[in-house]
């Protein structure tokens, strides 16, 4: 098994607009780039950069890859979250991740995120434009159509996104009364039909992240502010006409909610004044890691087009 071979452990930390200290864990091609464009990649719930791996095994030789974990997931730092949840809202940490690219002195990338790494990069090509050349967007719809189209099914399918918001600490607690058996149910669920495709070395890790102190009021802070001060920015953005301006592509699982719920196509076409391109994958919600071969091929010709 090949895990992050010729990639090092980076850490990067700053200050952020609220003056509040930021560290980001990153794993980062070795080296320099050699012409080689770079490629930003962001997980999402309840995972890691480590996500990520069997991707980065095939694309290193033609890409520069940088694989942060968000700010309070895997091993960045996990803050507190402030009384309107700011700190955790994907401005910031779209802003966190153009930090972390600003100190590897790479202007332009590529960006591709999954979950809630796909919101933080739709908000990051919003309020970066220039510094994005390709966006694709894993196994999601806009935040705010997703919040406006839910009904009893969404709600059920994803409770999860109403139970982490409520205030702290009554998702903590309760989930921090089991939390690996929470991690692995969210893990198996979603389209998974089971955790057999994650690589055990994988789930150690997601296990290890998972239990870290503050990462569970982290995650919650996350959607705390999905909930709220991103939806405030959403609207914001679209009452401005704001519009997404690379091209996109779109992938999510034939077994997944996205699928059975939404018309994801439709949906970023709407918000995205470049081309919107994509499908759906025989797969569930953990597509990187279920169909990795399918993903690198997808990326590569998105990438490559």
């Amino acid at each position: 098994m090949h895990w992050f071979d010729n990639f090092d452990n980076r850490g990067f930390d700053f200050q952020d607009a609220n003056g509040e200290a930021v560290h980001i864990h990153a794993r980062v091609s070795r080296g320099l780039p050699d012409g080689r464009p770079a490629l930003l990649l962001l997980h999402g719930f309840p995972q890691s950069h480590v996500l990520w791996n069997r991707v980065a095994e095939q694309l290193q030789q033609d890409y520069f890859l940088v694989m942060p974990d968000l700010r309070g997931y895997g091993d960045s730092s996990k803050a507190p979250g402030l009384s309107d949840h700011s700190n955790y809202s994907k401005r910031s940490m779209a802003t966190d991740m153009v930090t972390v690219m600003d100190a590897l002195g790479i202007d332009r990338f590529f960006l591709c995120g999954h979950d809630r790494g796909g919101r933080v990069s739709h908000r990051l090509a919003l309020d970066h434009a220039a510094r994005v050349r390709r966006l694709c967007v894993i196994d999601i719809a806009p935040t705010l159509d997703m919040y406006a189209g839910t009904n009893f099914e969404f709600a059920r399918a994803y409770y999860h996104w109403f139970h982490l918001i409520q205030p702290s600490p009554v998702p903590e607690n309760m989930i921090s009364g089991n939390p690996v058996q929470y991690l692995h149910a969210k893990l198996g669920g979603w389209g998974s039909a089971g955790t057999r495709f994650f690589e055990e070395a994988a789930m150690a890790e997601y296990e290890r992240c998972f239990c870290k102190p503050g990462t569970i009021h982290s995650m919650c802070e996350d959607y705390r502010a999905s909930a709220g001060i991103d939806l405030e920015h959403d609207r914001e953005s679209r009452a401005k006409g704001e519009m997404l301006a690379c091209d996109m592509m779109v992938l999510w699982g034939q077994r997944g909610v996205v699928h059975r719920l939404f018309d994801p196509l439709t949906l970023w076409q709407a918000q995205c004044a470049g081309q919107v391109s994509g499908e759906a994958l025989p797969s569930g919600h953990y597509i990187p890691e279920e169909l990795s071969d399918e993903t690198v091929r997808q990326l590569r010709a998105f990438f490559t087009s």
